[in-house]
């Protein structure tokens, strides 16, 4: 096994460079996830007749590992960070790419859990490794041009699907299988082609819950089940209420990573300028006002255009999460950013385990009333980010904390 210091990979040559890793996993988990994701709403309406209760059963099984992401502390006594997440990113592509196999209730169940133990455990180390080898000072810029590539690679998707979808027939068997495919072959690459990278500061191996990181688990919490009701019910209403086909939602999907593309690393140049804090208010009032909207689409019968409109300001809102991360990477002893992000992950997941089902059946009776919720959700974090200092650091972690001399636990 080759293993570099952290100084040693950063002055290596590009292609082995921490960043340039971080780059292509941040390209390879959207080919096999937003694949997933532009097909779901159309593949289990069609093939297994899914209703709003089901979706949400669904999206709850899809969220128990996110919930069970503490377990990558225990993983990491085994494997390395760098070596969990390419494993967990080689799953995700693997469960992808055979989930037309399991057209059914039960094996959709299946087939989502594999692919979401993939997904949030790569997501958790991916987050823990982006805080240990990216510097303080470029962080924000850094983590836009992240969430940019993952765009891209979206996009790729998107815009293959919108093109090939009706011109080739394709079936939902055929692009599963490649989407997945090629975000394992990426997986086996990075493997293969990358040192292993070792950090400045040691991790630690065991649970901590830190008194003083209160705040940023509130956020994830918030965070957490205010996504659920975007990524469940955002884009079912755009098939269940409008009819939207495969292709069209694909193309809905390629706009907003498109506006993804351009406002990311602007984004992180705003938040390196503007703060975390004026970030985070900045996103949860947007986010306020897309949900009450979204909540008019049903209560007084707004149109599509809007509904698409609004699709695509939510999408560029919640691109405005990274600021979490880095108020986080301010905020944290160097040691403790790997057990947090596992803890985080699934602070993050609390709600989401169990949201979606129980806003499946509000679904039946008010898809607007869902929509209602996640505006007070939004409304909560926004008080929360106030709370959230000009410029935080270890020992001010919250605008209660200021002036404290040392951090406290």
């Amino acid at each position: 096994m080759r293993i570099q210091s952290l100084d040693d990979a950063r002055a290596g040559p590009l292609w082995r460079r921490p960043t340039t890793l971080l780059f292509l996993m941040a390209a390879a988990m959207p080919l096999a996830f937003a694949t997933w994701s532009a097909l779901l709403n159309n593949f289990v309406i069609e093939r297994a007749g899914f209703t709003g209760v089901e979706i949400g059963w669904l999206h709850t099984v899809r969220e128990i590992p996110g919930f069970l992401a503490v377990g990558v502390i225990a993983l990491l006594l085994a494997m390395r960070e760098q070596v969990l997440g390419l494993v967990s990113l080689l799953m995700l592509g693997i469960a992808t790419a055979v989930t037309a196999w399991f057209p059914t209730f039960g094996g959709l169940l299946f087939v989502t859990m594999m692919s979401s133990f993939g997904f949030h455990y790569f997501e958790t180390v991916n987050q823990s490794l982006q805080l240990q080898w990216l510097p303080k000072d470029r962080a924000p810029q850094l983590l836009g041009w992240i969430v940019a590539i993952g765009s891209g690679a979206s996009l790729l998707s998107y815009g293959l699907l919108v093109a090939t979808w009706d011109l080739f027939n394709l079936s939902y068997n055929t692009v599963y299988i490649i989407a997945g495919g090629a975000c394992a072959a990426i997986a086996l690459y990075c493997m293969a082609a990358f040192p292993q990278i070792e950090a400045s500061e040691p991790q630690l191996k065991k649970l901590i819950l830190r008194r003083r990181y209160w705040l940023y688990y509130a956020l994830q919490f918030m965070s957490g089940g205010r996504r659920q009701v975007f990524v469940v019910f955002a884009a079912f209403m755009m098939v269940e209420k409008f009819g939207f086909e495969v292709h069209e939602l694909t193309a809905l999907f390629l706009i907003n990573f498109l506006a993804n593309m351009a406002f990311a690393p602007v984004m992180g140049r705003a938040v390196a300028r503007f703060g975390e804090r004026n970030a985070l208010v900045f996103e949860y009032v947007g986010l306020i006002g897309v949900f009450l909207a979204y909540g008019g689409i049903y209560f007084f019968g707004w149109g599509v255009i809007l509904a698409a409109t609004l699709y695509v300001l939510d999408h560029l809102f919640f691109a405005l999460a990274f600021a979490l991360k880095t108020y986080f990477q301010k905020i944290a002893d160097p040691g403790d950013i790997a057990p947090t992000a596992a803890v985080a992950f699934t602070i993050n997941h609390i709600s989401a385990v169990f949201l979606p089902a129980l806003l499946g059946y509000l679904w039946i009776v008010s898809p607007g009333a869902v929509f209602g919720v996640a505006a007070a959700m939004a409304s909560i974090s926004l008080v929360l980010a106030l709370m959230i200092p000009r410029h935080p650091m270890r020992g001010r972690e919250t605008i209660f904390t200021r002036g404290l001399a040392t951090p406290a636990e």
